[in-house]
C-alpha cells in the first residue's frame, strides 16, 4: 500500500499541499521570507501522532463501551525540537485528556488499555516516531 501528497509552491515560502483531497496552505513566518499564510509544516508531524493515536483511542475505548461515559476526549502534543540544523524533534509527549460526562467516574485501567494499544500495537505514526525519538504520554481525568 501506499501513500502520497502532493505539494505545489504558490509564491515566496507558500505551498498548498493535497492530502486524501484536501488541500492546506502552508507557509513559513514573515521573519524567514513567508507570509505566515498557514500552518508550518514540523508541527504537522504533532497532529500526525496526536490525530493517529486519538482514532486508536476512540475506537478501541468505543469496543469497551467506554466513550458513552465520555464529554471530552482531548489529545495534546509537545515535541522538542534541537537547536542546530536541521531542526528535528528529539521527543515528543502526548497528553490524554478526558473529562467524563455527568461526573461518571472513568475507568482508569481501560483508558491506559486503550492508549497502550494504540501506543505499542496500532498507531503507525507512533512507531515510525520512536525509531527517531523519545516518545512519552500521560493521561489525565479532568
Amino acid at each position: 500500500m501506499k501513500e502520497s501528497t502532493n505539494t505545489k509552491w504558490l509564491d515566496k515560502m507558500a505551498f498548498e499541499t493535497e492530502i486524501n483531497g484536501h488541500k492546506i496552505i502552508i507557509d513559513a513566518t514573515q521573519a524567514v521570507g513567508g507570509e505566515n499564510r498557514g500552518p508550518q509544516p514540523k508541527p504537522f508531524m504533532l497532529s500526525a501522532l496526536g490525530g493517529c493515536t486519538a482514532m486508536d483511542v476512540v475506537s478501541i475505548l468505543g469496543k469497551m463501551r467506554v466513550m458513552d461515559d465520555v464529554e471530552i476526549f482531548n489529545v495534546n502534543v509537545t515535541g522538542e525540537l534541537t537547536e542546530e540544523h536541521p531542526k528535528h524533534f528529539i521527543s515528543m509527549h502526548v497528553r490524554y485528556e478526558f473529562t467524563p460526562k455527568n461526573g461518571k467516574e472513568l475507568p482508569l485501567d481501560k483508558l491506559q488499555k486503550a492508549v497502550s494499544l494504540s501506543e505499542e500495537r496500532y498507531c503507525g505514526v507512533s512507531e515510525a516516531y520512536r525509531k527517531a525519538m523519545t516518545l512519552s504520554s500521560e493521561i489525565v481525568i479532568l
